[in-house]
């Protein structure tokens, strides 16, 4: 119990300082920058990580297929957000996902695979609608980069989430601390 605690209070320390997701830095489309990108702001990193936390809970020889899933989508929704521009209120829909992507680890055992992935998948595409629409410069070298410190950050949770949730208190704290860390992100 000790440990659930600290880890509340650590996601706590986080959450409380939490900057808003708008304006980040490093959307000058190299590949750099693009490596860089998903470490400069809690709301990219509390995704990045919470997806793979969630594969974490699935078995083993299913457990890639959410990371896939978030890229995928990732990847669609920059392309989209390459040619839309900014869409109103993408930013509280981007602190949003990391509030439902909390809720969804929290709840991880309760839910179907398939909504879990639907819910996976969507917030892919908000973030990459977000990040689609800030991009500029070489806009395959910038991408690359995202996605693969993306796909890095998803490895990451997954082996923490390995180490973490041998109990489903582990689970339930990391969930309610990207929950906490999503509301912080809302209320910025």
């Amino acid at each position: 119990m000790k440990a659930i605690g600290k880890t509340v209070l650590a996601a706590s320390v986080l959450a409380a300082s939490a900057v808003p997701a708008m304006a980040h830095p490093g959307h000058d489309g190299s590949m750099i920058a693009g490596l860089a990108h998903p470490f400069s702001g809690v709301d990219h990193l509390a995704a990045m990580v919470a997806v793979g936390l969630w594969a974490a809970t699935r078995p083993a020889r299913s457990a890639v297929i959410a990371p896939l899933a978030f890229m995928g989508a990732l990847a669609a929704g920059a392309a989209a957000g390459l040619m839309t521009g900014a869409l109103p209120m993408i930013e509280p829909m981007v602190a949003a996902s990391v509030l439902v992507l909390g809720a969804l680890l929290a709840l991880a055992t309760r839910l179907s695979s398939g909504l879990g992935l639907g819910l996976i998948v969507a917030a892919g595409a908000v973030h990459g609608l977000a990040h689609g629409a800030e991009a500029g410069g070489n806009l395959a070298a910038y991408f690359g980069g995202f996605l693969l410190s993306s796909a890095l950050l998803h490895g990451a949770g997954y082996r923490i989430g390995r180490m973490l949730f041998s109990q489903s208190q582990g689970r339930l704290a990391a969930g309610l601390a990207l929950g906490a860390t999503g509301l912080a992100l809302l209320a910025a």
